[in-house]
């Protein structure tokens, strides 16, 4: 396991300029090596498995970032937008992300037979603040109060994970439709009175 003692500057240096090297490898070719993902970040092989003990390992790393700073990004967008339209954002950003993630094909799929349980949590992060957008759309009553980040989630998922041409701008024509509906009759639900103040957290 990983040492949770903090690294030397240069040790940090050296993660995180791998963990670039490794996205931005990924995204171009799926069949990267270790070495060549050293080579790019100016590393040493050696220095690579000192930081990650396999591949997967690494691929493993790279996803986790991504979904953290996507997932970041709910309280930026909270805080410069309307809740509505820090949802509508948000919508839009992960369909940027299922982009991203088909970019890194072959490398992700080298982790799905391992026991590493990088997509679940990937899952319940993106969930939770997919949560955190629906509520404080439903306390400004623009939002309705019946669906939480995990429906949401799904309903994304099916047109996120096709392999057809064409599949970014369905997912994009999607995801518009969906925060229509987000918002249809949310005036309506406030004056019935139905469901609680804030959505049913994601489980």
């Amino acid at each position: 396991m990983p040492s949770s003692r903090p690294l030397r500057a240069d040790a940090r240096r050296n993660r995180d300029a791998l963990l670039a090297a490794a996205r931005e490898a990924f995204l171009a070719a799926d069949a990267v090596h270790v070495e060549e993902i050293a080579r790019l970040a100016g590393v040493s092989v050696g220095t690579l498995y000192r930081h990650f003990d396999t591949r997967e390992a690494l691929v493993a790393e790279v996803y986790r970032q991504e979904v953290a700073e996507l997932c970041a990004t709910a309280d930026r967008l909270l805080a410069h937008h309307a809740p509505d339209e820090a949802l509508r954002a948000f919508l839009l950003l992960l369909v940027e992300h299922a982009a991203v993630g088909r970019g890194m094909g072959e490398a992700l799929d080298s982790i799905m037979a391992t026991d590493s349980p990088v997509f679940d949590d990937a899952r319940e992060k993106m969930g939770l603040a997919l949560d955190e957008l629906l509520s404080a759309g439903v306390a400004a009553g623009l939002i309705r109060r019946d669906v939480n980040g995990r429906v949401v989630l799904r309903a994304l998922g099916g047109i996120c994970g096709m392999r057809a041409k064409g599949w970014k701008e369905d997912a994009v024509r999607i995801a518009t439709i969906l925060y229509d509906g987000l918002r249809h009759e949310a005036a309506a639900h406030d004056r019935s009175g139905s469901g609680t103040s804030s959505v049913e957290p994601t489980r």
